[in-house]
């Protein structure tokens, strides 16, 4: 257990807009960020944080809360491990007691698989290092592609020793099941006919040098192992298998090295192998990841997406291989993405470029040489159909296929121009050539939805809309009111109700200071109100005493102490005002005004609001009450105008006409 002093301490000093830009681009937006949503698919951003609130809200997928959620969210962290990957970030020290067995227990599958993991990272490195054939196969191995020691320990880099089931051996003789040691592909099972309870267990990457596999925020999600033999039946590379923690195609490996320096230089380096990003980066090139040998999925694209919206395919000189990673850019392309492809020399891959190159040669090589996607493609294509017509106009209809994929039209448009000076053709016959293509699409489109519906009735009328929760929404107002401005003094417009001359009641305003707490809970007290909805009652409650004992009252350290579905409701509430920030309202010659401006007459307004629909509540109770009532109702009756009279009061103080 995590001591509650290191937990204040981390939340005293965590920056949620330091955290969240290690995983998000974020962008200023008045006195908050905004960036694309971490959590869905989307080319317009959704995701907002507030630096002075301390929280983030994301409106496409509705998630929301401190810098201990996000973690917890984006990175599947346990909330420990969310305070200790904070904790580490900001060089605060943990102070931990003991857990029980019953503590060790809890710990979930995904969890249990990250620590073998782990630990496998550290055994790979351990036997590289101090073992006698570590250090002269895998050590010698790294040295002769040019690592040094201190690049070697940064990406922790390892080997597992050629033995059967040396490491699986030594993992469970540390503690670690066997069931998580399969799950992660770290062991492989065959069961035995001849000993049917005790299956034969095997190292998967023995004899290879380890490449752990990290997580955005550094956690190992599996490995890539390199044999050094010249087994011809073995394959070269091998990766972990698919598991609850490792999804190839949503990774892309150096990802957690690379990510600030992406988001720094507004730019992200792809290449296709380990070795690649590791030269590069020992080279002073740090914003570059690989795919890791797959083909390139939009998973991985969104998760350069959250950081930069340009990347640079580096290709080695092999020509071959060229034309397929075409298809690769047609996929960034659909994305949104800014392209740029750079190739090497003949006989040159990143890795060698940068082993015999120095930096401010790569640097300039990359600078020079790095070329717009649709000049790329058209010189790539061009060669190949030489003095070919058919050729030619087939590459034309290629590169125009691949501009159909930008979803933005002026890029479009400019891309086609482009496409008509380098091909020599005119404008009109490529613009013509893309509407074919959409209008296709959107046939194609079309057709699908009719499939997908054809198993369905039209329904011909349409579901009515909801009521809006009335009571709900002015409950939820109160909580806002009372998290944004509870500790502010205002002036407020008190109604006290009274009877003039001619003996009509009528309500007299008197002049009141006070706190924005003290004003609500006094009034709803006064008139026995209670909050109705479990989670507003609970959390109003819980505020009132907060800002009634603290004087220096903070939101984030206020949500920290909730559990997570009323960290979800508070943020949503607290961020309801940054999603009209999205609209860039402003850009529209529309200025919102600044709701602090009239707090006081916000939470009258609000009150007011409240007690008129709960005496409209009480007026149809009682009229029930009298339908169904035989004999002499005239106190009901009595009652009821007199709630009649004062709902008529408050209406015309909130300038309401009453029909």
């Amino acid at each position: 257990m995590i001591s509650k002093s290191t937990i204040d301490k981390v939340y005293e000093t965590a920056r949620l807009e330091e955290v969240i830009g290690d995983f998000v681009q974020l962008k200023k937006s008045g006195s908050n960020f905004k960036g694309l949503s971490p959590f869905t698919d989307e080319r317009t951003p959704s995701f907002m944080v507030s630096p002075v609130k301390q929280i983030w809200k994301d409106f496409s997928s509705g998630k929301g809360g401190n810098v201990v959620a996000f973690l917890m969210e984006h990175e599947h962290f346990t909330y420990p491990e969310a305070i200790k990957y904070l904790a580490k970030k900001y060089n605060i020290d943990v102070e931990e007691t003991e857990r029980t067995d019953e503590q060790k227990q809890e710990v979930n599958e995904r969890e249990s698989m990250y620590l073998v993991s782990e630990f496998a990272q550290g055994h790979f490195a351990k036997m590289l290092w101090e073992s006698e054939l570590g250090k002269a196969i895998g050590l010698t191995y790294f040295k002769e592609r040019g690592f040094t020691d201190e690049t070697i320990k940064k990406f922790g880099l390892g080997y597992c020793l050629d033995q059967w089931d040396g490491f699986t051996t030594t993992a469970l003789a540390k503690g670690y099941k066997l069931d998580y040691l399969e799950k992660t592909g770290l062991t492989i099972i065959k069961e035995d006919a001849n000993n049917p309870n005790n299956p034969r267990k095997f190292d998967r990457f023995k004899g290879r040098v380890m490449f752990p596999i990290h997580s955005m925020s550094g956690r190992v999600l599996g490995f890539g192992g390199r044999i050094l033999t010249n087994d011809k039946k073995a394959a070269k590379y091998l990766n972990s298998p698919e598991s609850e923690i490792y999804h190839k195609s949503k990774v892309l490996y150096g990802i957690y090295f690379a990510k600030q320096a992406i988001a720094k230089d507004d730019n992200c380096y792809l290449v296709e192998g380990y070795t690649d990003v590791i030269q590069l980066y020992q080279r002073g090139i740090h914003n570059v990841v690989a795919s890791s040998g797959t083909a390139l999925t939009p998973e991985q694209i969104r998760l350069i997406n959250r950081l930069t919206k340009n990347i640079t395919v580096l290709f080695d000189g092999d020509a071959a291989g060229l034309r397929a990673s075409l298809r690769g850019i047609d996929l960034i392309l659909e994305q949104g993405m800014n392209v740029k492809v750079c190739t090497f020399p003949e006989g040159e891959d990143p890795d060698s470029f940068a082993k015999n190159n120095e930096l401010e040669e790569i640097t300039q090589y990359l600078k020079d040489n790095s070329k717009d996607f649709i000049q790329f493609k058209a010189s790539l294509l061009v060669k190949e159909a030489a003095n070919d017509p058919i050729k030619r106009a087939d590459t034309v209809r290629d590169i125009v296929h691949s501009i159909s994929k930008i979803p933005d039209r002026i890029k479009k448009e400019i891309y086609i121009q482009e496409c008509a000076q380098i091909m020599n053709i005119s404008e009109a016959v490529l613009f013509n050539t893309l509407a074919q293509i959409g209008k296709k699409n959107l046939t194609d489109a079309s057709k699908k939805v009719k499939q997908e519906h054809k198993a369905f009735d039209v329904v011909k009328n349409e579901p009515l809309p909801e009521k809006v929760d009335i009571q709900y929404e002015l409950e939820r107002k109160i909580i806002e009111l009372l998290l944004l401005y509870g500790n502010e003094q205002e002036e407020f417009e008190d109604l006290v109700l009274k009877e003039n001359e001619e003996g009509d009641l009528i309500l007299e305003p008197e002049s009141l200071e006070a706190k924005v707490y003290e004003k609500i809970y006094l009034d709803l007290q006064d008139d026995e109100i209670e909050l109705t909805n479990p989670h507003f009652k609970n959390i109003y409650y819980k505020l009132i005493q907060e800002l009634n004992h603290k004087e220096d009252f903070a939101i984030n350290t206020f949500i920290a102490e909730l559990d997570q579905e009323m960290m979800a409701e508070i943020t949503s509430i607290l961020m309801e005002e940054e999603k009209y920030i999205l609209h860039n309202w402003e850009s529209k010659d529309i200025y919102p005004k600044d709701k602090k401006f009239g707090v006081s007459q916000l939470v009258s307004e609000t009150i007011l609001t409240l007690r008129c629909y709960l005496i409209k509540r009480r007026m149809e109770a009682l009229q029930h009450s009298t339908s169904e009532k035989m004999g002499d109702n005239s106190e009901t009756l009595e009652e009821i105008m007199n709630y009649l009279q004062l709902n008529k009061l408050l209406n015309k103080k909130l300038n309401r006409v009453l029909s």
